[in-house]
């Protein structure tokens, strides 16, 4: 069996491994992560048959491979390496394609517009070289340094589309984004080749102004895809790339659990979680794990406001996570920005129950107000921050299923 695998510095959470046992090329797929003073060694070793690359590594290897194909020369950038038989090394692009996959999959037009790329390094090589291919009639490259950065913005705010190749907005640091949209009044598409969070601030911001936009996991296994076919020396069904896809997403995808105080989200969660074999968190349970507290002291000795403060901070933590099932507390949703850490990894499911089968024990809320009333008011914000509505009619057991097959239908 051939030896693949993905050269970088970094990996712990690279999704390249699961891609490639996914579409079944039939070969061996590791995590090679390699300081820059031994990238050299590494790549003459003869202990492998082809390489996926990724940052910082994507000109670097580029003295090292005897041939380039036209992508590559064109590029300027290498995220494919192949082993010819006579031990020496192939440099290929696969990210060009991965991307003009993004492009056609999020149904944005770049002919004739003008776009505003932001980064200067390979993968904005990529890009760029796609974005000409596709038509695009001015194509404006920002970056911290140079004759366009983000300080002088203000000359693009007339761009149609803005593709972001920089890691601003990449987990962990997933609250940062490397602009806003608010002066941007005709932006047709917005696309981000990061792909973890599936929907970084830069998504959301477009989300919310109505704008067509995408994340790059489209572009990820894309690129996986035309690898693979390098590596294993056969073309591999697109409908398989399809399915590839959709099985990703639905490992990454965290499905989040809201609804009022005693609606059975947390009995509901933890069985769901059991069923699909992932992480269960209780977001008040985190909260007194947190506290040392437990959730009526926290009420007592700084109210409501406390209690809210340190839900943001928990669910800012969680949000983060991917392929996990959280429980929220009944009140999360009074917090706006509540919506971003858990949409931005995450299906969000409003559990319903009937007002009168409600429980009000510990909690502090509950136990002092109209349930009615309560429900009234918070029902908007559940409303807007939910994807999907699962009623707790039956028993937790049929909730849970039935949250299952809402989720992945």
């Amino acid at each position: 069996m051939y030896r693949c695998g993905l050269l970088g510095q970094k990996l712990a959470h690279s999704y390249s491994p699961m891609i490639h046992e996914a579409l079944g090329g039939g070969y061996s797929y590791e995590l090679f992560e390699v300081e820059p003073v031994d990238l050299a060694s590494f790549l003459e070793q003869d202990d492998f048959h082809g390489l996926n690359v990724t940052i910082p590594y994507k000109k670097a290897v580029i003295p090292f491979c005897k041939t380039l194909s036209d992508a590559a020369l064109a590029i300027g950038s290498v995220n494919t390496i192949l082993r010819h038989k006579d031990g020496t090394l192939h440099g290929d692009n696969t990210d060009a394609e991965g991307f003009l996959t993004m492009v056609k999959g999020s149904n944005i037009s770049v002919k004739g517009k003008k776009v505003l790329v932001l980064g200067s390094g390979g993968s904005s090589l990529t890009v760029r070289h796609v974005l000409k291919s596709l038509g695009a009639e001015e194509i404006i490259v920002v970056s911290r340094q140079g004759n366009q950065t983000y300080e002088n913005l203000s000359q693009h705010h007339d761009a149609r589309v803005i593709v972001n190749t920089t890691p601003v907005g990449m987990y962990p640091n997933t609250d940062e984004t490397p602009l806003l949209l608010d002066d941007f009044t005709r932006l047709e598409g917005v696309l981000d080749i990061v792909y973890n969070p599936a929907r970084t601030r830069l998504l959301m911001d477009a989300e919310n102004r109505d704008v067509p936009h995408m994340g790059g996991l489209a572009m990820l296994v894309g690129q996986a895809k035309r690898s693979a076919e390098f590596f294993c020396d056969r073309t591999i069904d697109t409908k398989k790339e399809a399915e590839v896809f959709k099985l990703l997403r639905r490992r990454m995808e965290n499905i989040i659990l809201i609804g009022m105080p005693g609606s059975g989200k947390s009995t509901i969660g933890e069985i769901l979680a059991e069923n699909l074999g992932r992480t269960f968190y209780d977001a008040d349970a985190e909260i007194i794990k947190l506290s040392e507290k437990t959730v009526e002291e926290i009420f007592a000795s700084g109210g409501e406001d406390a209690f809210r403060a340190k839900e943001t901070e928990i669910l800012s933590i969680l949000g983060k996570e991917s392929g996990v099932v959280i429980a929220t507390g009944g009140g999360c949703v009074t917090r706006p920005e509540n919506y971003a850490h858990l949409h931005q990894n995450g299906i969000i499911v409003l559990i319903e129950r009937d007002i009168s089968l409600l429980t009000r024990n510990g909690r502090p809320l509950s136990q002092n107000t109209d349930l009615n009333e309560m429900y009234d008011k918070r029902l908007p914000h559940y409303m807007r921050f939910a994807d999907k509505i699962v009623r707790n009619d039956t028993t937790v057991n049929e909730a849970a299923e039935t949250v299952a097959k809402t989720v992945f239908s």
